[in-house]
């Protein structure tokens, strides 16, 4: 018994003594192993991804209101393509000609307190550096609005809307990287430019107001009222019609409107989205449930057939922020709406892309990102934490 346990104890000693020894050996020959490894190994060279030419499938969507950034999907693939430092007070802009992304922001010094600065941050769409930043006399504390910040269609002047202490318009040369002039515009907002003229803006008192802005004098001008905002206002996102020159506008309780943009606006008459749906028109009664438009972003419209899709509700008056449930396409050459697309989750911002195959976008409060196709109107891409946001998209010539 004490025999086999002197020759155990042996055994593992000796077993013990061969691997330190091979451990020695392992030891000894891995410095120079690990040399000629780090000898092997090329350095890594910084570098940044580039994006390729924006596609007309592309869409910019917001990522909320607690989410920073615009993220940029390609919706032919359903991937995230590159990310636009957009705070949560700020509001993008696309230049038409592709060449800059713009975001009119405001930022303080201690995060959210400390010295204010508002400024139009220019960034380069290929590599999404920082360019330069324009500096601003002020802007409306306020983000994710369409129509608060618009470039020109020639992509030489952005126009930025302010309220300190009352209603006016930032001009921005965006050639000479530098702040133009300051219009009053009281009581007004919602902006959209006029080629030739400035810009024009919905006024609370029912009417559009044109600034017509020279080289050194700017001049308002006011339309006759055509919308009573107490009692059934005008969503400011309505959509511009570039190569028309003309705006779509759409009310609480579903009234369409065009409003040719010029010196002189001509405003065209009022007709309603249900009743183009064969469904009695939407009125102001309290406790009158019927179909409305509402959402933040309720309305976009695909240029080259004329189709308007609008983004739909069930409830009643005064529902207008009340995400869609479905989307209504309109044919606005006849004024009836061909097609009511049911939507499996509710959706508050909608936009289309303008080329000859176009892609809806979607988002709402969710986060989650769709793309649908115009023409079959199937859910192409469905992506979690997309964004619920504003959505825009390239424009394409």
């Amino acid at each position: 018994m004490i025999r086999g346990t002197t020759f155990g104890l042996g055994t593992l000693a000796g077993a013990a003594l061969i691997s330190a020894l091979g451990m020695a050996q392992v030891a000894a020959a891995q410095p120079a192993a690990s040399a000629a490894a780090l000898a092997s190994v090329e350095p890594e060279e910084p570098f940044t991804h580039k994006l390729p030419e924006w596609s007309p499938h592309w869409g910019f969507v917001r990522g909320g209101w607690e989410n920073g950034g615009t993220r940029i999907w390609n919706g032919d693939t359903g991937k995230m393509v590159g990310l636009v430092s957009t705070g949560r007070w700020s509001d993008l802009a696309l230049d038409p000609k592709r060449r800059f992304i713009y975001v009119s922001e405001s930022i303080w010094t201690k995060v959210n307190r400390g010295t204010r600065q508002d400024m139009v941050s220019v960034y380069d769409p290929v590599n999404m550096a920082l360019v330069t930043e324009i500096p601003l006399p002020g802007r409306l504390i306020i983000g994710t609005q369409k129509n608060n910040f618009v470039i020109s269609d020639d992509g030489k002047t952005g126009f930025v809307y302010d309220l300190s202490p009352a209603s006016s318009v930032i001009v921005v040369d965006l050639e000479k990287r530098k702040v133009g002039r300051v219009v009053e515009l009281p009581g007004c907002a919602s902006l959209v430019p006029v080629t030739g003229v400035g810009f024009s803006a919905l006024c609370s008192d029912g009417t559009i107001a044109t600034a017509a802005v020279g080289p050194k004098t700017s001049t308002v001008s006011h339309s006759q009222p055509f919308f009573k905002a107490a009692e059934d206002g005008v969503f400011d996102s309505f959509t511009y019609d570039r190569t028309k020159g003309e705006i779509v506008t759409i009310t609480y309780t579903g009234l369409i409107r065009t409003v040719k943009l010029g010196a002189t606006p001509n405003i065209g008459d009022a007709w309603s989205i249900q009743a183009a749906a064969g469904v009695r028109p939407g009125d102001t009664r309290p406790l009158d449930i019927n179909w409305f438009p509402g959402g933040r972003a309720v309305t976009t419209l695909h240029r080259a057939t004329g189709m308007l899709y609008v983004l739909m509700h069930r409830g009643e008056y005064w529902t207008q922020k009340a995400d869609g449930e479905e989307i209504w396409v309109v044919n606005m050459a006849t004024r009836k709406v061909v097609k009511r697309v049911p939507l499996k989750k509710p959706i508050g911002n909608i936009e289309v892309t303008q080329d000859a195959k176009p892609l809806i976008f979607l988002s709402g409060d969710g986060g989650v990102v769709q793309v649908m196709d115009a023409a079959t109107y199937e859910i192409k891409h469905d992506i979690e934490r997309g964004g619920g946001g504003m959505i825009v998209v390239p424009d394409v010539d």
